[in-house]
Order: C-alpha cells, then sequence, then structure tokens
C-alpha cells in the first residue's frame, strides 16, 4: 500500500480548513497530520511534523504568507509548499512563486483543482489554477506590473503591510527586523516603483489592484 501523502493546512478560519481538510481527506491517499491560525504556529508545526507539502493562505493575521514561505524555503530549501487563497491579482501569484512556493491556486477554483494542485506539489511539480494563468501570461508584458513583480518578496511583503496602515515599527515585530530596516525598504520600493511620494505609491498600487 502507498504511504500517504501527509498535509498541513494554515488558514487563519478555523470553517475554511475544516472545509478542506474534509476534501483532501476524502482521498485515501492524503492525509492532514496538523493545522495552524497564524505564520509562526505554521513554522512550528513545518519543524515538528515535516510534513510532504504546505498547504497556505496568504492572509494571515501575524505574518504575510508570503514572508512565510521566504522563511519556511530558508529553514528547508526542498520544502513543498502550495498557496491556496483568495487573492487573484497576479502581482501575488508573482511574489508567491518567486518566494518559492511549487503552487497557487485561487479558492474560486473547483475543488478537484485544489485536489490536482496537492498531488502535482508532491510531485515537485509547478502549478497554477487555471483561472489565473492567462492573468499571470499578462501581467509578465504589463510594465507597470513588471516593476511591482520585481520586488524581493521581502519588499513586496513590506509594501503590503504598508498599504494596509501598518508603522514602522509594527512592521519590523512582525517580520522581526529593526523599523530603520523597514524604513530603509521603504525607500528602495519606491525607488524600484519610480514614485517619488507615499501618494504616488498609493495611486499605483490603486491600479494594480493591490487596494
Amino acid at each position: 500500500m502507498t504511504e500517504a501523502t501527509r498535509l498541513v493546512l494554515v488558514d487563519d478560519h478555523a470553517i475554511v480548513r475544516e472545509g478542506y481538510r474534509r476534501l483532501l481527506e476524502s482521498r485515501a491517499d492524503l492525509l492532514i497530520v496538523g493545522e495552524a491560525a497564524t505564520a509562526r504556529d505554521a513554522l512550528e508545526l513545518f519543524k515538528t511534523l515535516v510534513p510532504d507539502v504546505l498547504v497556505l493562505d496568504l492572509g494571515l493575521p501575524d505574518m504575510g504568507g508570503v514572508e512565510l514561505i521566504r522563511r519556511l524555503l530558508q529553514r528547508d530549501p526542498a520544502a513543498r509548499i502550495l498557496v491556496f487563497t483568495m487573492h487573484r491579482e497576479p502581482l501575488f501569484a508573482t511574489q508567491a512563486l518567486r518566494a518559492g512556493a511549487l503552487g497557487y491556486v485561487t479558492k474560486s477554483s473547483p475543488p478537484e483543482v485544489l485536489v490536482n494542485a496537492v498531488y502535482q506539489v508532491a510531485a515537485r511539480r509547478q502549478v497554477i489554477s487555471p483561472d489565473i494563468a492567462p492573468e499571470l501570461a499578462l501581467a509578465l508584458i504589463d510594465r507597470p506590473r513588471e516593476r511591482l513583480a520585481e520586488l524581493a518578496p521581502r519588499e513586496f511583503e513590506i509594501l503590503r503591510l504598508l498599504l494596509d496602515g501598518c508603522s514602522a515599527d509594527e512592521i519590523g515585530v512582525r517580520l522581526s527586523i529593526s523599523a530603520k530596516t523597514v524604513q530603509n525598504c521603504h525607500y528602495q520600493i519606491k525607488s524600484k516603483l519610480g514614485v517619488r511620494s507615499d501618494i504616488e505609491l498609493t495611486r499605483l498600487a490603486l491600479r494594480m489592484g493591490l487596494i
């Protein structure tokens, strides 16, 4: 008998986790070995359980999913991560894949897309849900989006938190870095995106669908 693929689910909504736990465990060869509602709990579970695949939502309360992906891959470069998220904006997919995720599936996808993606990621194959694949391809030739896509994963995470209204101190606490590092990254983000002020930065983010 083939050994089951061991999964950890990371999502801050218990009802959502329960829904896709039932979906995935309806397959005899998939086994949920742990669940986490925060990034920090996910890091601990990953260290303890060493799952075959970690299924991750990007919208976590304590740390963004892109930053979590980066930290998981720092801990284990062989980690297999599948993002399962409500974010359809191609920039989120680009950043998640750049950070090291093998798969990106939206929560608006049919259930079988998620199940198939789990198998693909377990086999170390990259997968993107069909509903965003065309938008992702178009985003690669859109110059303003291309500039955003060039941000490093940590820069993108800091940008997302800045747009959420977090201060440099708050971002520093969440990402375990100094407020000065956040401020330096803030400057680098504006420089890379070709904007001179936070107002221009916000306008760009609005046009790109990040707000």
